[in-house]
């Protein structure tokens, strides 16, 4: 019977544990939240990557895994492969081993073999390894070590020469690199297949990669034998189970057919036949695929999006769901139903995905709901544009289409491209790019120039270090009072400078600051630097900097802004003041965004992690992992809590802390996928934190926020004195954003709702004739005011029973208003003959016209009527007109009637034949249209 996936995972880890004394680690977040170069984790390496960097260490030097990776975008990108052949996928397993400095190839390519032969019982005649043919260009010899390794297992025959694309692996254009050995398995064996070794050939495929990392690569390409020598292996769980299961294709293994069945239910689609080039099998392999990496990245906290990672999975899932539609005829959205049957399959060995089950369904049908909306349309729309290039004798799908589908029916270019590829055609990609750029050049208008200043490239940040202007010491920043330092380097944007005149917008590196530089979502601070001249008073000073902004760069402090008079250099000391008035309010944001996290928490859910923050002087906003939006109950919940807790006046406490004793902390929160350091920042509003840590798990804790932070925070709830939730809102898929103010512009907001509360008693004791100007001054007040989410939602259900007011009214004067109009028309019906009526009604609307028209008509049925109705106050004219059958086949049409009266009284219009409306801008022209009406009737009847 053949090995399940589980086991060939588990053997893995087994045998490399126990056989050669490796740490077994998890499997770190597909999300690299701490690393901005990768879209998503690709490889097993990327969680050691500061170790072969030698940035950073571990507790161990061999190591075993298996690492969930994504290959859909960047560098490695897989998407387009997928469904197309048997052995590419966006999401996969790695299972790797590891040394840091331990054990070199020997060891690794032994220990490989032994594996792959004895344990899970592979044919060695099946397999052929690979090594490092060497490249003179580089001053690289051939690995001829690991060659002979090599050929003490397999015949020399399947020891081939590798060049520098297949066989050399680098992390970079700098960094650690080296020589590796890949190996390779025939599935169909009996023969010697050396020659498809790393042709593409679907039966000889790769299966295990051993890095052997012995050089690092500096700038200019030299190459420099490193101190300590690693090795970093990866090969494809599923690629080792379809060897390890006999069966040609990933996609015949278990870890997607119990997807498929599932497929297969809910779609009522016919058993997946595993045929290459069948589209339904096609769709199958794509649906599967994608719904695997979507359920792994959402677990991991990624969420469909507008850019970025996120554009990936939104490109991802729509490509699904177009193949659930015109392949299986999905009418409803279905991808959601299928995510259990991957976490049956993956939930064991990636507990998050059971964990995170039911959210990442909520997120997957919203997201398959909006782009139902405009998916038929834009099919309809590829299939019209298709024809249309067909019948043109083209094969080409037009760059404006393709945009068009797009910007308008959010369809992805590369979807765009495997529909145009399935019918035939190609899509004009350079017209389409061209389009793209202007668009994203309109998006950048308005936005001003990249500020040079405000970062620093590496090759500056080397030649800081270069100079030995070492990081900055901001210890003081969470004080903030002023101290004296030292400038160590100027930053021009363009080079690092001596010094810095007047009106020059330069970045300032001090020796330490008292500035908080952007961090944890909190803002950098502003101030100034004064010269200090050496005066006895501290007051003279020969210059002064005014800082706009601070930014942290690596451990640089980079304040940011302009020289205001005099002049600023290199070795100058100076005085640097924040504005403490700012870092007032920032502080008191801070706090309270704490404060609301926890009672966030209370109300709506313990899953509420926090997903990203903004802390600025003159407002907070706090996103969360939501399933659903708040309800105007839980908003006033949480507002009051807030309240209850700045009224309380708590002693906000603040220490560091061992990271293993602050984690135990029953109430700690912390940021979903951050790194924290040890000893870790702790912030703790109410109890003291050596209690905290004494008693961890003390139930009275829960009550009370306790965060991992490193921002700057009231030394007392009090001092924040008012908050406001302004506004709870959807941001993304799963995400939500509440936007919230303290101090004086909360106290302003509640100011301005009491007033306007003020006007809405008076409305409701206002009689109803003065109704509809006391509407009409709320309504303008409420939206200009600032208020709280919480009296917005009372305000808008008070203004509903005054509009119910008002529009009850206005019924009954409408109505008396059409009865006299019907008395009117009835007198003009009277005194009116002839084939062309045409009159004004003033005071009526579209509905009285037509009241007014049907009278009229009923007394002249072969007539042609046009009504006219001026609204001076609304800067408006309403035009109905109907021709009988007599008078079009004369040459009268009513659509064409009412345009020319429109466009004498600065308006357009049209409609049909016998019947058609229109509306003009300029009621004073009204005259000039009636006689316009009158001469154009005549007109056509007298030709």
């Amino acid at each position: 019977m053949a090995l399940t996936a589980g086991e060939i995972r588990q053997m893995f880890q087994d045998y490399f544990v126990k056989q050669a004394a490796h740490t077994q680690v998890p499997s770190s977040s597909v999300v690299p939240h701490e690393d901005p170069t990768l879209l998503f984790t690709n490889a097993g390496m990327n969680q050691f990557k500061d170790v072969f960097l030698g940035q950073g260490s571990r507790d161990f030097t061999r190591a075993v895994d298996t690492q969930k990776c994504i290959r859909a975008g960047g560098k490695h990108n897989d998407l387009e492969d997928v469904g197309r052949d048997t052995y590419h996928h966006t999401f996969f397993e790695m299972l790797g081993n590891w040394s840091f400095g331990d054990y070199f190839k020997t060891d690794a390519i032994q220990w490989a073999w032994t594996l792959l032969t004895e344990v899970y019982g592979i044919d060695g005649d099946r397999l052929y390894a690979t090594y490092f043919e060497g490249h003179p260009e580089s001053g690289l010899e051939p690995d001829l070590e690991a060659k002979a390794l090599w050929e003490k297992f397999l015949p020399a025959s399947h020891v081939l020469p590798g060049n520098m694309k297949d066989n050399f692996w680098e992390m970079g254009d700098t960094g650690p690199c080296g020589p590796c050995s890949e190996l390779h398995y025939d599935r169909i064996g009996n023969r010697n297949a050396a020659h498809l070794v790393n042709q593409d050939d679907p039966d000889v495929l790769e299966i295990w990669n051993l890095v052997f990392i012995q050089y690092n690569r500096e700038p200019g390409g030299v190459l420099t034998p490193l101190p300590a020598q690693h090795v970093d292996t990866g090969m494809g769980l599923e690629r080792l189970v379809s060897v390890l299961q006999d069966v040609r294709s990933n996609y015949d293994t278990d870890l997607f057919t119990g997807i498929f069945t599932k497929i297969s239910e809910i779609t009522g689609a016919r058993p997946y036949g595993s045929v290459l080039d069948d589209p339904t099998d096609t769709a199958y392999r794509i649906i599967a695929d994608h719904i695997r990496c979507l359920t792994s990245a959402l677990a991991d906290g990624a969420t469909p999006g507008a850019d970025g990672r996120g554009y990936v999975l939104r490109r991802i899932l729509r490509r699904a769901v177009r193949h659930g539609r015109q392949t299986f005829g999905m009418e409803e959205p279905f991808l959601a139903a299928l995510v259990p049957s991957v976490v049956e399959i993956l939930g064991d060995t990636f507990p998050e995905m059971n964990t995170g089950c039911s959210r990442i369904q909520e997120i997957i049908s919203s997201e398959e709901e909006i782009f139902r909306r405009t998916l038929d349309r834009g099919l309809a729309l590829f299939a019209a544009t298709a024809e249309e290039a067909r019948s043109d004798g083209s094969t080409v799908i037009p760059a404006t289409e393709a945009f068009k589908l797009h910007d308008t029916f959010g369809f992805p270019i590369d979807l765009t491209q495997v529909m145009a590829e399935e019918s035939g055609f190609s899509v004009d990609i350079e017209g389409y790019e061209k389009l793209m750029e202007s668009a994203r050049a309109r998006s950048r208008s308005g936005e001003g120039e990249i500020d040079s200043v405000i970062t620093m490239p590496p090759d500056v940040l080397a030649e800081l270090e270069t100079l030995r202007i070492h990081a900055t010491k901001d210890v003081y920043k969470h004080v903030g009072k002023p101290i004296v330092a030292e400038v160590r380097s100027i930053w021009n944007g363009r080079v690092l400078s001596s010094s810095a005149e007047v009106g020059q917008r330069v970045a300032v590196v001090l020796d330490r600051t008292p500035f908080y530089g952007e961090q944890g979502g909190q803002q950098g601070d502003t101030g100034e630097l004064h010269v200090n001249t050496g005066g006895s008073s501290g007051h003279d000073h020969s210059g002064t900097f005014s800082v706009e902004d601070t930014q942290r760069v690596g451990d640089y402090v980079l304040h940011i802004g302009h020289v205001k008079h005099g002049r600023l250099k290199v070795g100058d000391e100076t005085e640097a003041r924040i504005d403490g008035h700012r870092r007032d309010s920032i502080r008191s944001n801070h706090t309270v965004t704490h404060l609301l996290n926890h009672a966030l928490r209370a109300v709506a859910s313990e899953e509420s992690d926090q997903r990203g923050s903004l802390v600025a002087p003159d407002k907070l906003r706090f996103d969360y992992a939501a399933r659903k939006p708040l309800t105007p109950q839980q908003i006033a919940d949480i507002e009051a809590r807030v309240r209850n807790a700045i009224e309380a006046d708590m002693q906000v406490h603040i220490a560091e802390v061992p990271l293993n004793d602050a984690t135990a902390i029953n109430t700690v929160r912390a940021v979903f996928g951050e790194r924290y350091p040890d000893p870790v920042r702790v912030v703790s509003i109410g109890p003291d934190i050596d209690a905290l840590v004494s008693h961890p798990s003390d139930s009275q804790w829960l009550d009370h926020s306790v965060e991992f932070c490193g921002g700057t925070h009231l030394a007392t709830t009090a001092t924040a004195s008012e908050f406001v939730l302004v506004s709870e809102q959807g941001l993304a898929a799963g995400i939500r954003r509440i936007t919230a103010l303290t101090g004086a512009p909360a106290r302003k907001a509640r100011e301005a709702a009491e007033e306007i509360n003020a006007s809405f008693i008076q409305a409701e004791k206002s009689d109803d004739a003065n109704a509809a100007n006391v509407l009409d001054d709320i309504t303008a007040n409420l939206e200009q005011a600032t208020l709280s989410a919480s009296d917005r939602h009372q305000f808008s259900e008070r203004l509903d029973v005054i509009r119910t007011k008002v529009k009850n009214v206005r019924k009954a004067q409408q109505a008396e208003n059409r009865g006299a109009i019907v008395e009117d028309a009835r007198a003009l019906a009277e005194r009116m003959t002839g084939d062309i009526l045409v009159a004004q009604l003033d005071g009526a609307d579209k509905d009285g016209l037509l009241t007014a028209m049907d009278s009229i008509r009923s007394k002249h049925e072969e007539s042609a009527v046009l009504l006219l109705s001026a609204d001076e106050e609304h800067s408006k004219v309403t035009i109905v007109a109907k021709v009988p059958d007599g008078l079009i086949a004369r040459g009268l049409k009513a659509g064409d009637w009412v345009k020319c009266a429109a466009q004498a009284c600065g308006g357009g219009g049209g409609g049909r034949p016998d019947s058609a409306q229109a509306g003009g801008k300029d009621p004073s022209r009204v005259g000039d249209a009636e006689d316009a009406a009158k001469a154009y009737a005549t007109s056509c009847l007298n030709t």
